[in-house]
């Protein structure tokens, strides 16, 4: 079950004892739309460790704390959906050794389902194809999975573990009305109907607004964001340049934007307005980076986290609410990695056991 984040947070309460910092900034209560912690959203499951878009690295996320899984979606030739970021094979598969480039290239339209299936995900950056500790549930993890082997092996997490972790698509793609239905068809047959399941999502403002007419024709009610970057329109915040805050608020829930551009003003602006704010993407490097990227954005109000790194987001988020003030925990003491901070943690099962419990109230 969830276990790598409940040591990430109790290896933090056994280290982390150094003194507040004189100028740290005072947390007073999440400042979220809803008042709760921020969402964990893991990032293509967790590609700083696995494979992306994989059924393995999902299930590590989950298991990390993620309470989102962001998943990118593509069409194959023959009409298939398929979890993949980019538009071609070659970062993230094998491709060039099984075949020979199609129309000068390997993009992902130009290969039925059927072939993809002799290709193997690679892991990029950090990644690598084994985590210390865990075996995934699905003894091919790591091939190509279509949308709906994605959903059905996150269907199965949830009840073997009682958990509610849900799904974040993207559509990776211009805009696409047959490809935008399939993934709501897709997603409410799968039972990723509601809006704290399922979350739909899209740089083209076309195909998120054709999101939002399709949940109407198939009776869902997922939640819709706008990706994009935080900018000023005239005198009011939106989104890309194009399309204000004002307008969005009429047919989305969340707006989704880039590190760089977020500012707490632009996170005041819209939850004025009722909307969520997620910002993309994290990747820190261990715990002191992802609490240097993470402290601030969430005392500002940010409502999600869209990481490659859930463990370590949860970790920030986790000692944030234990400690009751951004800057209580003291960075500068070396972070624990999972599992090397398991020796430590020999002697404190009665706490970790107390975590576990409380699993369910931290909802």
């Amino acid at each position: 079950m969830r276990k790598h984040h409940a040591l990430y947070a109790l290896a933090f309460a056994i280290l982390a004892t150094g003194p507040m910092a004189a100028d740290a900034a005072v947390f007073d209560g999440f400042r979220t739309l809803n008042g709760k912690a921020p969402v964990v959203v893991a990032h293509r499951g967790a590609p700083a460790y696995l494979p992306e878009n994989s059924i393995g690295g999902n299930e590590l996320s989950a298991e990390m704390g993620a309470e989102l899984i962001e998943t990118d979606v593509m069409m194959t030739r023959d009409g298939v959906l398929i979890a993949m970021h980019d538009t071609t094979l070659t970062r993230t598969t094998n491709v060039a050794e099984v075949y020979a480039p199609r129309n000068g290239n390997y993009r992902v339209s130009d290969f039925d389902y059927d072939e993809l299936q002799s290709l193997t995900l690679k892991p990029t950056g950090s990644g690598q194809l084994t985590y210390p500790g865990f075996e995934p549930s699905d003894p091919d993890a790591y091939r190509i999975p279509t949308f709906a082997d994605m959903l059905d092996a996150l269907n199965d997490y949830n009840s073997a573990n009682g958990t509610n972790v849900g799904i974040l698509t993207e559509a990776k793609y211009g805009f696409n009305a047959d490809t935008n239905r399939a993934v709501i068809a897709t997603l409410a047959d799968k039972g990723f109907t509601t809006s704290d399941k399922s979350v739909v999502q899209g740089f083209d403002f076309g195909n998120v607004f054709d999101f939002l007419l399709l949940q109407d024709e198939f009776d869902v009610d997922m939640g819709v964001a706008q990706l994009g970057s935080a900018t000023m329109i005239g005198d009011e915040w939106g989104v890309s340049n194009l399309v204000s805050l004002t307008n969005l608020s009429k047919y989305v829930d969340t707006v989704a934007v880039n590190t760089g551009s977020l500012t707490e003003e632009f996170i005041a602006a819209a939850h004025d307005l009722d909307l969520s704010v997620f910002a993309w993407t994290y990747r820190p490097a261990d715990l002191d980076a992802a609490f240097a990227q993470m402290s601030d954005h969430i005392a500002w109000g940010l409502d999600g986290l869209i990481t490659d790194n859930p463990d370590l987001a949860r970790a920030v988020i986790d000692s944030i609410a234990a400690a009751g003030t951004v800057s209580a925990i003291n960075t500068s003491v070396a972070p624990v990695p999972v599992p090397a901070a398991l020796p430590l943690l020999a002697g404190a099962f009665g706490a970790l056991a107390m975590l576990r419990r409380s699993k369910a109230a931290r909802g």
